[in-house]
């Protein structure tokens, strides 16, 4: 597993995109920016999230300079 070089402080968004089959989603930030997110960063520990639902999250870049949304709670 690759740890995060940088993190940002939580950012609020909208859940933009949603596959449950493969557990991958964007979010649209309240900034302009879309991070994508794993159903596993969902802090309430269910495996599903509909598009449309506010939510807060850490935006963490990695290691080749793509950011992507951690602990990810429904707000």
């Amino acid at each position: 597993m690759t740890v995060p070089r940088a993190a940002d402080a939580a950012q609020a968004g909208v859940v933009a995109t949603f596959d449950e089959h493969v557990g991958l989603g964007a979010i649209a930030l309240d900034d302009g920016r879309e991070v994508a997110f794993h159903a596993t960063q969902l802090a309430d520990g269910s495996r599903r999230v509909e598009v449309g639902v506010r939510v807060t999250a850490r935006v963490v870049r990695w290691h080749r300079g793509e950011l992507e949304a951690t602990m990810v709670t429904k707000t």
